[in-house]
């Protein structure tokens, strides 16, 4: 490696100390254009670790030695990188310009895409999409197709979705020959499947969706492309579903169809759908479809007995197939053990406290039978302990208007 004046860069600690550093007061000579490829190599060494003040002095020293113009872009593409670490856009994007002025088959057109990505980032489309269009004059296959995904993106923002299809179609072509498919052909094919993947999903197409998967598995096994197959998946599901709830089909077809299609909307993260769909099974246009969904409904249900040894309709029934309808059940739950826990510590503090008096141990049981008043079903479990009270002392109502919160 071919080095100026003085000692060579080192590697150090991320903030060096403030004290003087001979590189930045002696005066080298000025590196010659043999000099500027050494430089760049101290350069990118310097950036790989952090340093990315003196990263960016030795590349603007190499610029300034004027050396071979393949050299000279290499120098601009570094400096621009470095810059733009270092949270100059401005500089990085002179640097970039500059670096693609120089034609070089290799680092011109990846100073095309460091500047249209920098670009498009600042919501400057106009001039991303001029870069995007001078890049596909420039490089090969990959950045090619680098070049049509930044122009579809960019049709896409306008709203052109027929112009972006064009550049989808073209960004996601592959070569006749898979061997001749470099990293970041690969990853860019992968990236734009993602990206149309999302959007044909957004537009209610998961059949293109799907199919624009598949061409980035071709070329790499992505999680986050499985994960939108798995979505077009279950896109097509949901349909199938609905279709046999809006048929004629008969009453165990059409229940089954009810409890899949609730089930998908809910895993889809839409409860208001998946509500409708229950809704809509157990108000079915006849009675036995409507009987068989709500035992779909209640599947899993506990059905406790009275102290007599009779079945009978729990009181919480309504409130359970509601949230069950409405995919609120984790929600129900968690009320539920946070009244647990509330009326627990009521009655707990007193016995360990070990109170003895009758008014602060009658106060703490009030407050612990008053705890659910609150909540949607809190009314429901205070009607029920009435309705056994009367039940237990031959159908008198014995407890006050309003009880617990007005009466004792």
């Amino acid at each position: 490696m071919t080095t100026t004046s003085g000692p060579p860069a080192r590697s150090g600690p991320a903030d060096p100390p403030s004290a003087t550093d001979p590189q930045d007061t002696a005066e080298p000579a000025a590196p010659s254009g043999r000099d500027a490829s050494g430089l760049c190599d101290q350069a990118q060494d310097l950036a790989e670790n952090g340093h990315l003040a003196r990263a960016a002095k030795l590349y603007r020293q190499a610029v300034a030695a004027n050396p071979h113009p393949h050299v000279q872009a290499r120098a601009l593409l570094g400096l621009a990188v470095v810059e733009d670490q270092r949270g100059d856009p401005p500089a990085a994007r002179e640097a970039a310009r500059r670096a693609l002025a120089t034609g070089d088959s290799r680092y011109a057109p990846r100073a095309a895409h460091h500047l249209a990505l920098s670009l498009e980032q600042d919501g400057e489309a106009a001039e991303a999409e001029h870069v995007w269009r001078r890049l596909l004059d420039l490089g090969g296959p990959a950045h090619t197709a680098v070049a049509h995904y930044g122009l579809a993106r960019a049709a896409e923002e306008r709203g052109d979705t027929d112009g972006a299809e064009e550049h989808w179609e073209a960004a996601l072509t592959l070569p006749p020959d898979p061997d001749a498919v470099s990293r970041l052909h690969a990853a860019t094919v992968a990236d734009a499947s993602r990206d149309l993947a999302g959007r044909l999903l957004g537009r209610g197409l998961p059949g293109a969706a799907a199919a624009a998967v598949e061409r980035g598995l071709s070329v790499v096994d992505d999680p986050g492309l499985r994960l939108l197959r798995a979505a077009a998946h279950l896109e097509h599901a949901i349909a199938d579903a609905g279709a046999v709830v809006d048929s004629e089909g008969g009453t165990g077809e059409t229940a089954a169809a009810v409890e899949l299609l609730a089930g998908l909307l809910a895993l889809r993260g839409d409860p208001a759908a998946a509500e409708r769909a229950w809704r809509l099974g157990l108000g079915g246009r006849d009675q036995d479809t409507a009987e068989e969904v709500r035992r779909r409904l209640r599947r899993g249900f506990a059905t406790p007995e009275e102290e007599g040894g009779e079945a009978g309709l729990p009181w919480w029934e309504p409130y359970l197939e509601e949230a069950v309808a409405t995919a609120s059940a984790p929600a129900l739950a968690g009320e539920l053990f946070a009244v647990i826990t509330r009326m627990h510590a009521l009655l707990a503090v007193p016995v360990v406290e070990g109170e003895s008096r009758p008014g602060a141990l009658r106060t703490a049981m009030e407050q612990a039978v008053r705890t659910p008043s609150e909540l949607v079903w809190g009314p429901g479990v205070h009607a029920d302990f009435r309705r056994r009270l009367s039940e237990a002392t031959g159908g008198r109502d014995v407890l006050p208007e309003g009880w617990p919160e007005n009466g004792g």
